[in-house]
């Protein structure tokens, strides 16, 4: 009896280890944290902004099974345009990604992960652009992964933002957000 009870503790023991490790799924950023103010590094750097238009650095954990692969968005809650304002989204990131280094958003700089594609933001550009609301306001800006159940997203040569994101909600099982904010 003593044997089984020690047998049935290892096994429970493994299996909250196990749980414990993949945990919830979560996203985090050594740069943005959640309720914080962007860095001027991670700002725009044109149309009254000051800052570097440098994307930070996001990392996430837990990515439940089942998923096929990643997209990641950021979004402006409070822009003024139609529908709000994309700042970054990629899609086509393998499940086996545990992120986006800083400076992935560069177009140029060729360190998104293997296989992963940006669209154009809604400043136009491929890639990151950095928060810059109008002047006297403050807005948010939700950091968002998903865990999605395919494992690529056929959106053709130059997808938009708005047309990326619909695809990559409707093959979204699952998502990890944080929203920081700035204004000017």
């Amino acid at each position: 009896m003593k044997s089984r009870w020690i047998a049935v503790s290892a096994v429970c023991a493994l299996a909250a280890a196990a749980f414990a490790e993949s945990g919830p799924f979560r996203l985090a950023s050594t740069e943005w944290h959640d309720g914080d103010a962007v860095p001027m590094r991670n700002v725009f750097n044109e149309s009254g902004c000051d800052g570097e238009n440098f994307s930070p650095e996001f990392h996430w954990s837990g990515v439940p099974q089942g998923a096929k692969s990643l997209a990641f968005t950021i979004f402006d809650l409070d822009a003024p345009a139609l529908g709000g304002w994309w700042h970054w989204v990629v899609f086509n990131i393998p499940v086996t990604a545990g992120g986006l280094p800083d400076g992935a958003g560069d177009k140029h700089a060729g360190r998104l992960p293997p296989g992963s594609v940006q669209c154009r933001n809604d400043y136009g550009e491929p890639g990151y652009g950095g928060p810059c609301p109008p002047p006297g306001t403050t807005h948010r800006y939700v950091a968002k992964v998903y865990a999605l159940d395919v494992e690529k997203l056929s959106l053709g040569a130059d997808p938009s933002s708005g047309s990326a994101s619909r695809q990559i909600a409707a093959h979204s099982i699952a998502t990890a957000e944080l929203t920081v904010r700035f204004g000017r």
